[in-house]
């Protein structure tokens, strides 16, 4: 299972990628890709999938199903580099490229890493092509020789840009791993990714874009290990831009899984009844208790590393979950025969959020935020439990199976 979950992480250097990535294996196992007008019955028993700008929604629907969803929501971007537009440039002999700084990245950790650019690419008769260019860049520390005191604030424009390992711009080498001329691309949406594979440190798991490639995965084996026992239909939703706010197209803050939902509703009862029997996880990494820096965690509530996936609960509604929510979450690892955790936030740490809170007011839905505990997070590579992945996809195969209801 690890070593499927690697190979994972290793090609999806981007948003697009692991949408592609999911969509592939889907249609694999006999799901039907469709275009997002597709006159087909979204209702028709069997698997669909449909892919758009990095999201990916996936549903399964059994014979005679009961009206109601189960969705396990999770999201397919990560902190990094984006290329700007005109991304080539020299300095001091060197080629280096322009990035902006996309979502939260701990800058520092993205120093002295072999990097690679990922993502999508339009050509001038309007396809679309995906790219991983490999590792060609890196951005390289200050010497410690030239400054002789505590690191040095990383500032997001003057030290952030990466030197390239040839004498060839960017937009060749992308254009190239595209197999497209590069002259004949007209835009783009490229990130950067750790160029290095995730490795396994005995029984943890050290690899880029764990929040939130954890989830997305996790949640595929899920409903591929659940979707023949189903009763209820079974959704996948994988978000773009999480990162960044949700507020997209593909994000969780746009109308891309209500409408996909509205359809299929309509055909098998009453929308708003169907809505209001569903439930939805949102599913997004959580913060593991870090040992160096404990006091960062509430003294009461401590996640650890393979000790099962992390229920998130915030009296602020940062987190969706509420105590019906909870309880379904709970019995879900209680069936699965899992260990579970709960992260309440210090109340002198600020609380992040998920795509819970704004998936749910979207749609009605009742949802409850969980995930696999991390160390490290937002940075270019990320460290989990090895034992929780296999934890959380068998939790979230119990809830896509509705076990103990």
């Amino acid at each position: 299972m690890l070593a499927r979950f690697i190979d994972f992480t290793h090609a999806s250097p981007s948003a697009f990628h692991a949408a592609d990535r999911v969509a592939a294996a889907l249609v694999e196992q006999g799901f039907s890709l469709i275009d997002a007008t597709a006159p087909d019955s979204p209702a028709a028993p069997g698997g669909h999938v449909l892919v758009d700008g990095g999201a990916v929604i996936a549903w399964w629907v059994p014979e005679n199903p009961n009206p109601r969803f189960r969705i396990v929501g999770s999201h397919t971007d990560s902190p990094g580099l984006m290329a700007k537009p005109q991304p080539d440039f020299e300095r001091e002999g060197l080629r280096q490229v322009a990035v902006e700084v996309y979502g939260g990245p701990i800058l520092q950790s993205w120093l002295d890493r072999d990097l690679r650019f990922a993502g999508r690419v339009v050509t001038d008769d309007g396809a679309q092509h995906l790219v991983d260019t490999g590792a060609v860049a890196r951005i390289p520390n200050l010497a410690i020789h030239l400054y002789r005191a505590d690191a040095p604030t990383v500032n997001r424009q003057a030290h952030t840009q990466p030197i390239l390992g040839g004498n060839r711009p960017l937009m060749e080498l992308v254009g190239e791993a595209a197999g497209v001329d590069p002259q004949r691309i007209l835009s783009h949406e490229l990130i950067t990714a750790d160029a290095q594979r995730g490795e396994l440190l005995g029984e943890l798991l050290a690899a880029g874009r764990l929040d939130n490639l954890t989830s997305v995965w996790a949640s595929l084996e899920a409903l591929l290990a659940a979707k023949d026992s189903a009763r209820d239909i079974l959704v996948l939703a994988a978000f773009n831009h999480e990162e960044v706010g949700s507020s997209s197209t593909t994000g969780a803050g746009g109308p891309l899984l209500e409408r996909v939902l509205h359809r299929i509703a309509r055909e098998i009862g009453e929308p708003f009844e169907v809505f209001a029997q569903s439930f939805q996880v949102s599913a997004d990494a959580a913060h593991a208790v870090h040992p160096n820096y404990p006091e960062k965690h509430d003294p009461t509530h401590r996640p650890r590393l393979n000790a099962g996936p992390v229920l998130k609960i915030n009296a602020n509604q940062r987190y969706a979950s509420d105590a019906v929510t909870e309880a379904e979450w709970l019995r879900a690892c209680r069936a699965a025969g899992v260990p579970s955790q709960t992260f309440v936030g210090n109340n002198d740490v600020p609380c992040g959020s998920t795509i819970g809170p704004i998936s749910a007011t979207r749609m009605g839905i009742r949802t409850v935020d969980v995930g696999v505990p991390l160390l490290s997070m937002h940075s270019a590579r990320e460290l989990c439990g090895a034992d929780d992945m296999e934890y959380f996809v068998k939790a979230l195969t119990a809830f896509y199976a509705a076990a103990g209801q």
